[in-house]
């Protein structure tokens, strides 16, 4: 698959200036004798300079460090009684962009952090684009939008010295306790996954399906990695850093490189709508998990990631992922923070790369002769509409939309304007996910491995009432594991499994 409207140079006698002509030199500039000041019409001089002083665009501000690469879905099993999305029909082939990255990390900071990994992809499907954006964890921190400015700033760098702060950290997660399933995954082994290709991907957030009779169902994206799960420990980690800051883009372009194509397994839960409302925890909140038992795996069927980019910056860089991206077939759901990613997604890439990102040949939708859109004018825009209306509705007979009625991928709302949490469901809280994965989930020697990491990251630098703060957090969400990350960070004791600690 190409997304790149340039073409490789191969029998060039010379470069070219901007505008196509030739230039005359690219290693002397002009200037009154060979030792003389450079002249002001050296105009290929000029422009090389002025674009060199804008060849970076502004990095994200989450996810910023990352890479990715080009494959195929192919759907191999029937899923049509759940959406009629024409790209996850039996047999459906569609062309799909992954991107991997960190959270927290800026451009140059290590692969290699203890983070959550970001797990971004683009189906161009022939219905149009549609973009799942997730993680390697099936939930996240926070379950309103409103706090993800604040989380993400207190993951960066303080004002003052312009250093991370684990204490900055821990404040901002045992202040927002809701954070505690999140924080348990990355202090577990999940935080460090040996590669992108060895690590699993989902797209936490619930989405609706809608089938071709109108039926509607919760769903939520499960993406297995068919190399197997594998994790670096500590000090691998630590000193991959230091040695390979780019070691997790390197191995996947390498892999791709060699021919060793990596998949995954893609699943789905699928949640009747009717259940919804009186299921025993609220399944919109995205720091929450359904469990299998209640809504089991459905096979969907792989995809692959079969070849690298051609050009790092115009087919990675510009990239531009949305969650607001959907197909007939598949819509939101209240789940708050994915209706605040929807527009803030978008919204960003207007920032960072400009009014018309969705022209840049990785975001253009694959629906050429299809494409009719209002969207007018703006820095940079490539694509126009001729003389066309640039108005509806118009006279001129180019077609608009006006759909009126129920939106077929919409949801009844459930009572007037508020400012609040979440009602609450029969057993939402913020701490009983995060026990069940450290009690009946991790083994002991994940538990052993989490109290040195716990421990480890308080003692460096977390003081005060946050520390005391935060070892309420880890109480709050198992009293032995808690007890003994105290133990750790107020005696130094080395973490030794528990009686009565072991898989249950």
């Amino acid at each position: 698959m190409s997304t790149s409207v340039s073409k490789p140079i191969t029998d060039a006698i010379g470069s070219t200036t901007g505008s196509g002509a030739p230039a005359a030199s690219d290693r002397n500039s002009l200037t009154v004798g060979a030792n003389g000041p450079i002249l002001l019409h050296d105009v290929h001089f000029l422009e090389q300079m002025a674009h060199f002083n804008r060849e970076r665009v502004p990095e994200r501000s989450p996810h910023a460090k990352g890479s990715g690469a080009f494959g195929v879905l192919q759907v191999t099993e029937d899923v049509s009684e759940y959406t009629k999305a024409a790209l996850f029909q039996k047999g459906a082939s569609t062309e799909m962009l992954v991107r991997f990255s960190t959270v927290a990390g800026e451009q140059g900071s290590p692969d290699t952090w203890r983070d959550v990994r970001g797990y971004a992809m683009k189906f161009y499907t022939c219905e149009g684009n549609y973009d799942i954006v997730g993680n390697n964890t099936p939930i996240f921190f926070l379950r309103d939008p409103i706090k993800f400015p604040h989380f993400i700033r207190s993951q960066k760098r303080l004002p003052d010295s312009g250093l991370r702060s684990n204490q900055m950290q821990w404040a901002f997660w045992t202040l927002n306790p809701e954070t505690a399933h999140q924080v348990t995954y990355v202090m577990g082994r999940r935080g460090l996954p040996r590669s992108w290709r060895h690590m699993n991907g989902y797209g936490s957030h619930t989405y609706l399906w809608v089938n071709a009779g109108g039926e509607k169902f919760w769903v939520k994206y499960h993406f297995h990695t068919e190399q197997g799960l594998e994790f670096f420990t500590n000090a691998e980690a630590a000193a991959l850093a230091g040695e390979d800051a780019d070691f997790h883009r390197r191995d996947l372009f390498e892999a791709i490189a060699r021919g060793e194509h990596p998949s995954w397994r893609v699943s789905v839960q699928v949640m009747p709508y009717a259940d919804a409302p009186d299921y025993r925890f609220n399944p919109f909140d995205l720091t929450k998990v359904w469990p299998h038992a209640d809504y089991p795996l459905i096979p969907v069927g792989t995809y692959t990631l079969t070849h690298n980019p051609d050009n790092f910056f115009a087919q990675i860089e510009q990239a531009a992922f949305s969650p607001g991206n959907t197909v007939p077939g598949i819509g939101l759901s209240p789940d708050k923070m994915l209706l605040g990613r929807a527009f803030a997604y978008n919204d960003a890439q207007r920032n960072r790369i400009g009014t018309n990102f969705h022209q840049l040949p990785v975001n253009r939708p694959h629906v050429d002769g299809q494409l009719n859109t209002y969207l007018f004018d703006g820095q940079m825009a490539y694509e126009h509409s001729g003389s066309a209306a640039v108005y509806a509705p118009n006279s001129t007979g180019r077609p608009w939309s006006d759909t009126i009625g129920p939106a077929e991928d919409g949801w009844e709302a459930d009572g007037e304007m508020i400012r609040s949490a979440y009602t609450l469901h029969s057993e939402d809280d913020d701490f009983g996910q995060a026990g069940t994965l450290v009690r009946h989930v991790w083994d002991d020697a994940q538990r052993v491995a989490a109290v040195d990491q716990i421990a480890d990251s308080l003692r460096d630098g977390v003081h005060g009432e946050v520390l005391d703060r935060a070892l309420e957090f880890w109480k709050d969400i198992d009293a032995d594991l808690g007890a003994r990350v105290e133990r750790a960070v107020r005696k130094g004791v080395a973490a030794q499994p528990a009686a009565g600690m072991g898989q249950a």
